[in-house]
């Protein structure tokens, strides 16, 4: 395989082996360098498949100095792919700062599809997956997540967050203190490995579940929270009703409350009459 040159964008499992591409395989096999978030850690991986091409470690702490020597190779005419320990690189990874000065040094970013733990879980949730908002990881201190949770309170979108084994409870506990005790979520824990777990109820009744099972304290977590509920048509969040008025100074209130609906998944006809309402 005669690959063009460029910086490709390569998911690896989140577990299951078997989830990697023949095309993830090929490419692998047949640029100049991988770029991996650890090396001892993708080494692995790509021995296990066979892959021999070379590495170098891109994380966190090297990646914006890395990024400059990367795009010497590139000039020089030689492909390389960048991985993560596990999923689809830039989520909640490195990359972002990478991929941003290879685009604008002018070389061509081609992504390859693949696992990523956010869309996997979202997928089997049962929580509403048309619109939804991932937000990485919560802060580790306790006033940061509540803050970061309070923002969102009103958001109608699916939320859906990546946790540590060990803050899980801690986190659990934010969202009840700051959302609620009775909003729905759903907690995927190891995804796609041998010891999957979907938990799903109130955070109440998770939380307790995760307090009493401490295998439930263990592994790769996502956390998966239902949208804030509209009951009423009165009952409009404030991020709607600021988007309203956003687009009504531009746009007659009726255009402003069906574009609105679009957005937030709302009735415009609700938009409409709270837009008469107020003065809009």
């Amino acid at each position: 395989m005669d690959l063009s040159v460029a910086l490709y964008i390569v998911p690896t499992p989140i577990g299951n082996l078997g989830d990697i591409s023949s095309r993830a395989i090929e490419v692998l096999n047949n640029v100049k360098l991988i770029a991996c978030e650890d090396t001892r850690h993708s080494g692995k991986l790509l021995s296990h498949f066979g892959i021999e091409t070379r590495k170098t470690a891109l994380h966190d702490h090297n990646e914006r100095d890395r990024a400059q020597w990367i795009i010497q190779k590139l000039s020089n005419g030689e492909a390389v792919a960048l991985i993560s320990d596990a999923g689809t690189p830039l989520i909640s990874d490195p990359g972002y700062h990478l991929v941003k000065q290879v685009r604008e040094a002018g070389y061509n970013v081609v992504p390859l599809p693949g696992p990523c733990a956010a869309i996997t879980a979202l997928s089997a949730s049962g929580l509403p997956s048309d619109r939804f908002s991932f937000e990485g990881f919560l802060p580790s201190k306790e006033k940061g997540r509540l803050d970061k949770l309070a923002a969102l309170k009103e958001d109608p979108r699916t939320l859906i967050f990546y946790e540590s084994p060990h803050r899980i409870v801690h986190s659990l506990e934010s969202i009840v203190k700051a959302l609620g005790d009775d909003r729905e979520i759903v907690m995927a824990r190891e995804v796609t490995k041998t010891f999957e777990t979907f938990l799903s109820g109130s955070v109440a009744e998770v939380l307790q579940t995760v307090k009493d099972d401490p295998n439930q304290q263990k592994g790769e977590i996502v956390i998966m929270i239902h949208g804030h509920r509209i009951d009423t048509e009165s009952e409009i969040p404030t991020v709607v009703i600021n988007t309203l008025k956003l687009l009504c100074q531009d746009l007659p209130l009726k255009k402003a409350s069906a574009l609105a609906g679009e957005i937030y998944g709302l009735k415009k006809n609700a938009l409409y009459k709270y837009g008469l309402e107020i003065g809009l």
